[in-house]
């Protein structure tokens, strides 16, 4: 698709329905695609062929770069109408791949190294399997029955796969993660969990293996770049997320205070196994003067944008102030965007946590270097104030203290469980995590103004309360 460096348009049907996806990062306006190259996979299916561009939108200042995954079928595809792009004059119909069952085979077939990437294609992709120790090989998927899009992500797609496996009994189902907006450099949702399976940690799914890329830097045409295109790992079907049980508890009154603490366990072994198989490092005073400077200009950027904030620069500063003088920790690999939402009840095995990109708005390189693991334990601790901050949003007439007191014993048993599995008093660390869950507040501030405004008041009270109580404590 390209040569020497020279990018193909992409057709402006294209560039119409990227637009109205969700993972399109410049919503309200049409990008201008052009491809910088391709990938092909073979298809089973006669008349089909499966072919993802790496699509370049030459309008964004930022010079985005998309997977764009898209089967060309002869015929239409049966129950395929929300799927379908666009139907062409000769009456054959473009549909995105990730909706599609002829994609979803092909893309498992690849990871297996049942098939390969066959030219026509420009892009060095390459499949690389993964296997816990002591993982019975037998268990693995070998074919696909049936396969579907996970609803409602932001930032990728992922396809549910149901299998069996080479016996043709039924195997592990498989979800597939193909990112869609692509950056060269390890993606750590891979190379994370990849490492923890290859540490033996249970406490994130069985890796299946992933996809690599090579493309020409599209400003630099001698320059190639390398990345994750897709990885795939067990699904856990019957595994409800810690969100929805949590707040399924707090809206009944009912203790949850074990799972939490179970919680605490399980993120503290997880930190264990990160700093034993990837580096670490200690917090210089470069590195904690760079971290502070970044929770200051997010308080300025989010005050500028919140006015209800106005007039707390002096409190704020203070929770900063506090944090500087601080003991850090040695600083390692984080989950780096925990939340309930990132943990599964799996029956039988407890939790497990998942998503291990990080926050989605840090650019990757941030976001795969060592960090402090008090940022995942003040992220869970806002979750659980989020519980009780949205039972009282949905409920108007909820009395507040009952929520406030569930919120208040998770948060502690958390703690408690985190402290009991390190084998580390987390005493004294509170200057630290305060300061972690007022950057964290101030980040939900800039979400809640910009996407649900009524919903404001849940982070503004958090910020108020951690900012007032710590400078109500100064001389």
């Amino acid at each position: 698709m390209t040569d020497n460096g020279r990018a193909i348009p992409l057709p402006d049907y294209l560039n119409r329905w990227v637009a109205t996806q969700r993972w399109f990062a410049d919503k309200g306006r049409v990008p201008r695609l052009v491809s910088i190259g391709s990938w092909v996979l073979p298809s089973e299916e006669v008349g089909v062929d499966i072919r993802t561009e790496l699509a370049l939108d030459d309008a964004a200042p930022g010079r985005t770069l998309y997977q764009v995954p898209l089967t060309h079928r002869a015929t239409p595809l049966p129950g395929g109408e929300q799927a379908l792009i666009v139907t062409l004059a000769d009456g054959s119909a473009v549909y995105d791949g990730t909706d599609d069952p002829a994609y979803a085979r092909a893309l498992l077939g690849f990871i297996l190294g049942q098939a390969f990437s066959p030219t026509p294609g420009d892009i060095g992709a390459r499949a690389r399997g993964e296997l816990r120790p002591g993982a019975d090989p037998a268990e693995r998927p070998a074919r696909v029955l049936t396969s579907r899009v996970l609803r409602g992500e932001q930032s990728n797609t992922s396809i549910i796969l149901d299998c069996v496996d080479a016996a043709g009994h039924p195997a592990r189902p498989v979800i597939c993660k193909v990112f869609r907006m692509l950056h060269p450099g390890e993606n750590p949702d891979v190379s994370v969990q990849s490492a923890l399976a290859r540490a033996g940690s249970h406490y994130v799914p069985e890796p299946v293996g992933c996809v690599v890329g090579e493309w020409t830097a599209p400003e630099r045409p001698g320059t190639i770049l390398t990345g994750h295109l897709v990885f795939a790992q067990e699904f856990l079907p019957d595994a409800p997320d810690a969100w929805r049980a949590a707040l399924a508890s707090a809206a009944a009154g009912t203790d949850f205070s074990e799972q939490a603490r179970a919680l605490g366990q399980a993120t503290a072994a997880v930190h264990a196994d990160l700093a034993a198989v990837m580096p670490t490092h200690d917090a210089t005073p470069a590195v904690i003067g760079a971290e502070l400077q970044r929770m200051r200009e997010r308080y300025r950027s989010v005050a500028a944008e919140v006015p209800a904030l106005t007039g707390y620069h002096s409190a704020v500063e203070a929770v900063f102030a506090r944090a500087e003088t601080a003991h850090w920790p040695r600083l390692q690999r984080i989950h780096g965007d925990f939340h309930l939402g990132q943990a599964l009840e799996v029956p039988g095995r407890g939790w497990v946590l998942v998503d291990f990109e990080g926050e989605p708005l840090r650019p990757l390189l941030d976001r795969t270097q060592p960090d402090v693991p008090l940022k995942d334990i003040a992220g869970m601790l806002r979750s659980f104030s989020y519980v009780a901050g949205t039972v009282e949003q949905s409920s108007p007439d909820h009395r507040t203290a009952p929520v406030e007191a569930w919120a208040a014993a998770c948060r502690q048993a958390f703690l408690d469980g985190y402290a009991a599995r390190s084998g580390q008093s987390l005493a004294g660390q509170e200057p630290l995590l305060d300061a972690f869950e007022l950057d964290k507040a101030l980040y939900e501030a800039v979400y809640e103004t910009r996407n649900r405004p009524s919903w404001l008041p849940i982070p503004l009270a958090a910020i108020r309360g951690l900012a007032l109580e710590v400078s109500a404590g100064l001389p």
